[in-house]
């Protein structure tokens, strides 16, 4: 966790080689943040991205004494998901329904590209979650009546309710929310890959159908769950090159932060991921990542992905570079060489 009051000392494995005067690549080659003595990181164990407190390793690398971080609990903590999941009692998937919630999203705090939240949002929350009881009284989904259940409430509806009974169908969590059947299924599928997915991860040996039979799915259910799961699986694993991505082009000077862009999936076995460059100057409005084509420019902020259709070059689309993942600088190169 990022102790209260320590935000500004946090870097990142981009800060912590740029520090030593190296590019990322080499550094994380050399890996010298695990040699004994090296800071621990204030990321929480398994997370993607490491996170280290820069006063700590300014010390280190000085060969002074490492400072210790504060003990103790404060409620200015800042918890990434994996923490805020143990502190409420659930899984880093069903968090990830909950941070949508409004009363969590308005206290999102992003650190070095990784989503965080304060203790004490996280613990307002706890003790104001949705549970079971509100779920089973919400009823049927009147005839030609709307989902009643709001958008941004129904992934942590639904998680509460596959917590409750992995066996759960869309059936029944539709008479339960009252939402369409259709919401009811989309809802569930995306719950269950994730939460294959995270399964995957722990146990590598696993198959997806594994999987969703080690957490109790029953397996007419999980057809379009398991294919999910093996591009949320991709998605994972893409997440530090296009970190690397963000990087470049904030370097660049066309974006105001070198956020990571959330990676989308358009239809169950794909995946892609949008790059807004909102600077004036930007050669672009956006960029769209498909992992079938690659980078391509997008004509507008507004909806740059299109489902799944791949649109042909021209009226403000262009293809980048070569190959679905051009390095960060071949990336920047092919933006800034004009259209051919």
């Amino acid at each position: 966790m990022i102790r209260a009051g320590r935000r500004h000392f946090v870097r990142t494995l981009a800060d912590l080689a740029a520090q030593q005067g190296v590019g990322i690549d080499q550094y994380t080659r050399l890996k010298p943040y695990l040699a004994p003595g090296f800071p621990a990181p204030v990321s929480s164990e398994g997370a993607r991205t490491r996170l280290y407190d820069g006063e700590q390793v300014d010390a280190y690398l000085l060969g002074k004494p490492v400072p210790p971080l504060p003990t103790g609990e404060d409620d200015s903590d800042l918890l990434d998901r994996r923490e805020c999941a143990a502190l409420i009692g659930v899984t880093p998937t069903t968090w990830t329904s909950y941070k949508r919630d409004p009363a969590l999203a308005d206290a999102t705090a992003e650190v070095g590209g990784v989503e965080h939240w304060p203790r004490a949002a996280v613990r307002r929350f706890q003790d104001s979650r949705p549970g079971r009881a509100a779920s089973a009284t919400a009823g049927g989904r009147p005839k030609r009546t709307g989902d009643q259940v709001p958008r941004d409430r129904l992934p942590a509806l639904t998680a509460e309710l596959l917590d409750a009974d992995p066996t759960i169908s869309a059936a029944t969590v539709t008479a339960q929310l009252g939402i369409h059947r259709d919401t009811a299924q989309a809802a569930l599928t995306r719950l269950r890959a994730d939460r294959i997915a995270d399964r995957i991860e722990t146990d590598p040996a696993l198959t997806p159908a594994q999987a969703a039979a080690a957490l109790g799915y029953p397996a007419g259910q999980v057809r379009r769950a398991t294919v999910r799961a093996e591009a949320v699986l991709r998605a994972r694993r893409t997440t530090p090159y296009l970190s690397g991505v963000a990087t470049a082009l904030h370097r660049a000077g066309w974006t105001t932060t070198p956020a990571v862009p959330d990676v989308q999936h358009p239809a169950d076995d794909l995946v892609a991921a949008v790059l807004l460059l909102d600077a004036e100057d930007a050669p672009a409005p956006a960029l769209v990542w498909d992992e079938r084509h690659g980078w391509r420019t997008a004509p507008s902020r507004r909806h740059p992905l299109r489902g799944t259709a791949v649109p042909p070059e021209g009226d403000g689309v262009r293809y980048l570079a070569t190959g679905t993942t051009p390095t960060p600088d071949a990336l920047v190169a092919a933006l800034t060489t004009p259209d051919a």
